[in-house]
């Protein structure tokens, strides 16, 4: 981490419906700060939740809202992450 705090990288967990259908491939979908990259977003990731990530794609929106598309590794579920975290 450059000098940030996990809970500061990601910022929540997104449950739009389509967040939600990518749970069944394994994905899980956080709002992330603008100022965060890849790597950062898999050490916070791993840092709070002690799950691995296999990819991290990034997608800035029009409002300026940094989104991150984190698809886990085998050994992790999506779906028992996004439940802990009360997202089902």
């Amino acid at each position: 981490m450059k000098a940030r705090d996990a809970t500061q990288v990601l910022l929540h967990p997104v449950g739009t419906e389509k967040a939600i259908r990518l749970l069944d491939q394994n994905k899980i979908v956080f709002v992330v700060d603008k100022n965060a990259d890849k790597e950062d977003i898999q050490k916070a990731l791993h840092e709070l939740f002690k799950v691995r990530a296999e990819r991290v794609n990034t997608l800035l929106t029009q409002k300026g809202v940094k989104k991150a598309y984190i698809k886990l590794k085998k050994e992790h579920s999506a779906v028992e992450l996004a439940t802990n975290l009360g997202l089902l």
